[in-house]
């Protein structure tokens, strides 16, 4: 499984950010890394440099072996906050469509 991060103009990628998502991704998609195939993830910030509320942003995107990618969507305070909300809710459509992969 591959990961790759971005980030925007408003983000600095910094090495800390950047190795703990690695982990973090690793660790919580660890159960799909055979059907996995990369796992892209955006982190934005939404209000720019102003201060604000569930600003930050990320997007990841999950390419399985032979299917179409899927993406969710978080917004919280902070982006490690952002992404353990994004990864729960991928974690959620992984289940769905490996188990129904199953029951066919």
């Amino acid at each position: 499984m591959q990961i790759q991060i971005n980030t925007d103009k408003n983000v600095t990628g910094s090495e800390d950010l950047i190795a703990s998502s690695t982990s973090l991704i690793s660790e919580h998609l660890s159960r799909f890394s055979e059907q996995i195939t990369r796992v892209e993830v955006h982190f934005s910030d939404e209000d720019g440099n102003k201060d604000g509320h569930n600003d930050k942003r990320c997007m990841v995107e999950a390419r399985l072996a032979g299917m179409n990618p899927i993406a969710v969507t978080n917004l919280a305070n902070t982006h490690e906050q952002a992404v353990f909300g994004a990864l729960d809710k991928l974690k959620t459509s992984l289940k769905k469509i490996t188990g129904r992969l199953k029951n066919y």
